[in-house]
């Protein structure tokens, strides 16, 4: 799909005014969770590193994973184990 936009003569001047505004909006689109982190980094044309490196440069931390995460996930981890879902450490 490819969708118009008209931007303001400002931004139009530019370098490279579409980019800018295609990133802003996979930007808003991401902290909103209305677009996935691999949807995000589809429409940019990026793989997911690239994605990650793209918010990091622009110090976008929304959705980073944090100690919190790494918690859910070792308690997954653990209890797949307890279950017999996973092999023994």
């Amino acid at each position: 799909m490819e969708i118009t936009v008209h931007l303001p003569d400002d931004l139009a001047a530019h370098p490279n005014p579409g980019r800018e505004a295609l990133e802003a909006l996979v930007i808003e689109g991401y902290r909103a969770s209305t677009l996935s982190h691999y949807q995000a980094s589809q429409i940019l044309g990026f793989d997911r590193f690239e994605f990650d490196g793209f918010l990091k440069q622009r110090q976008i931390y929304d959705h980073a994973y944090d100690v919190e995460d790494l918690e859910r996930d070792r308690e997954t981890l653990h209890r797949l184990r307890a279950q017999g879902l996973l092999p023994k450490a």
